[in-house]
């Protein structure tokens, strides 16, 4: 089991966290932890640096929502009667959602924000000195919660667009509303353009290893990427230059060594920190911190019962609450949507190794991506089928989405309706990125989450060659990655032009954008930034009637908590 510095840090900040209350108010007070006399040692200084990366690890699950729920790959749709939940999914999927929904990436990226600005601001009255660290070491641990809190900021950016700026836990020295989108960018931009020289630089090629969870020069780097990829969008000025800059200095090895790993699937595995794909990933361990597994994200992309197939029996029941939209119609045939039928879109290069069905291989390994057709196990001597939590039929998932209930693969049903509401255990694929291993693995639920990975940087900058008209170029710098995917012989066939015969056109950077990061929680974002998000038609859903959309709205409880803030174009506001 593979054990790490920081995971005994978050330990402890976690124990802290507990915290005993009663009803006797006059209770006696033996000793106190406050600011003053909390930093003794440089362990406290540490302790407290990483209060707030916990908190956002655990924040992914919101992203994870409302970037993969509102968009073209994966949906919840209505599972006989699962996961209806006053129809928020439904609303999430057509774009309908409103104030009084509870969007959680508000509530979500400010909590850890205001973590890091108290953090910060107690390390502004620190002496290095005295708590036996050097004022080098001190600068870089603050450095890494300014990029911490600059990925927040990201997030909001992205999500909100207009959205106040706090720096510091004292009220007077925060705005009082929203500030402009450029104030905002622009704090985020120098927060990362300094803190690169104060982070430390990934040391070694054996992955991060112990440094898995720690921002470093790469890492600051990386969220400079995403930053200025996205600037078009979120302040009206194109930086496709910056991005490009940014991302060849982090493929060139100026922050240190990557590379794509040959394997797809290691950059998810259960020993990722030796990854040199990975530039930042928020440690996981089994019976530790595994939050996305089980924060809303990865847990809910496996059918009911799954755990007799995966052999997991110990580690609980699943919940289904993602999987594919469907590439077929309930006769069988092929839509002809553009956007999303994700199935499809992989099957388009019909020996992409990720097509294959999911399964555990033992020792920690395994095949596949997806889960489809019947899932079969051997118990007791004899072969089984998962069963459907319904009506005790065996499951049979399809790239379908209807009420199939127990008929034979092939079949129509009577009821050809096919949409968010009328969905069973049947319809759709599931899918594990990362892996679930068997209770009798070392490796069960032991992998990190790849925030940032190699491959990010490399699609990045061809998206920025692509937009320069330099197709050739952006298709070279894809199959730098997607060769994994594919047999040595099939490289002509499957590459993009020039080392293959594909041609590179918008249409299909988008879908391998959605191929490349499928189910990571960012495909909200690059549909905004094609214009695809709001226009867009997929399955069961239909162009939005405005932009508005393509960010969210301030819930009413956010209004009603400070009278400062301005709800978004498009939406309710509250009465005052």
């Amino acid at each position: 089991m593979k054990y790490k510095k920081i995971r005994n840090y978050l330990g402890s900040i976690l124990f802290s966290m507990i915290i005993v209350s009663c009803t006797d108010l006059t209770e006696t007070v033996y000793d106190q932890i406050v600011t003053e006399n909390y930093y003794n040692t440089k362990d406290d200084v540490i302790r407290a640096a990483f209060r707030p990366f916990e908190h956002a690890y655990w924040s992914i699950g919101s992203r994870f929502t409302i970037n993969e729920e509102t968009t073209d790959q994966l949906g919840t749709w209505n599972r006989d009667g699962w996961w209806v939940d006053g129809q928020i999914w439904q609303r999430y999927h057509y774009h309908t959602w409103t104030i009084d929904d509870d969007i959680p990436e508000w509530d979500a990226c400010f909590t850890g924000i205001m973590q890091a600005c108290s953090v910060l601001d107690d390390f502004k009255g620190l002496d290095p000195t005295q708590l036996k660290m050097t004022q080098d070491e001190l600068d870089a641990l603050s450095s890494q919660i300014r990029t911490l809190r600059a990925w927040f900021y990201i997030r909001l950016l992205d999500a909100y667009r207009n959205i106040p700026l706090a720096v510091s836990k004292d009220a007077s020295l925060n705005s009082q509303g929203q500030v402009d989108p450029i104030e905002v960018f622009s704090f985020i931009e120098t927060e990362l353009t300094e803190s690169l020289n104060f982070l430390p630089m990934k040391n070694g090629t054996n992955g991060n290893g112990e440094e898995q969870g720690q921002w470093n020069k790469a890492g600051a780097a990386a969220l400079l990427v995403r930053l200025y990829l996205n600037a078009e969008k979120w302040i009206g000025k194109p930086m496709y230059g910056e991005c490009a800059k940014y991302a060849q200095k982090i493929i060139d090895g100026e922050y240190g060594f990557y590379e794509i790993s040959d394997r797809w699937d290691a950059p998810y595995d259960w020993n990722n920190e030796t990854c040199n794909e990975v530039i930042f990933g928020f440690h996981g361990s089994y019976g530790r911190s595994h939050w996305h597994y089980d924060s809303d994200v990865y847990w809910w992309c496996l059918p009911a019962n799954a755990q007799y197939y995966l052999g997991s029996v110990k580690q609980g029941g699943f919940n289904p609450k993602y999987a594919a939209q469907p590439s077929r119609n309930i006769e069988g045939n092929l839509y002809d949507f553009t956007l999303g039928m994700p199935v499809y879109k992989f099957q388009k290069y019909p020996e992409d190794y990720r097509l294959k069905k999911y399964k555990n291989l033992g020792n920690s390994t395994r095949e596949g991506m997806f889960l489809f057709g019947y899932l079969e196990y051997e118990e007791g001597g004899e072969m089984r089928q998962v069963m459907s939590p319904s009506n005790g039929i065996p499951l049979y998932l399809r790239d379908q989405v209807g009420i199939f209930h127990g008929i034979a693969p092939g079949e129509v049903p009577e009821n050809k309706v096919s949409d968010m509401k009328n969905g069973d255990h049947n319809s759709g694929w599931h899918f594990a990125k990362y892996p679930f291993y068997s209770d009798e693995d070392a490796g069960r639920r032991e992998a990190d989450y790849s925030e940032i990975r190699l491959a990010e940087i490399y699609y990045s900058l061809a998206e920025c060659e692509f937009r320069t008209g330099n197709n050739e170029e952006a298709g070279k710098l894809l199959n730098h990655v997607r060769k994994r995917y594919y047999p040595v012989d099939k490289y002509q066939e499957y590459l993009y032009l020039p080392d293959g015969q594909i041609k590179l056109t918008e249409n299909e950077l988008i879908d391998e954008w959605g191929r490349e990061f499928f189910a990571e929680g960012r495909r909200r974002t690059d549909l905004c930034r094609w214009n695809k998000f709001t226009t867009g038609i997929w399955w069961d859903k239909q162009p939005d009637a405005d932009n508005h959309t393509e960010i969210f709205p301030l819930k009413r409880s956010t209004l009603n908590s400070n009278p400062n803030l301005v709800q978004n174009p498009g939406y309710d506001s509250v009465s005052r």
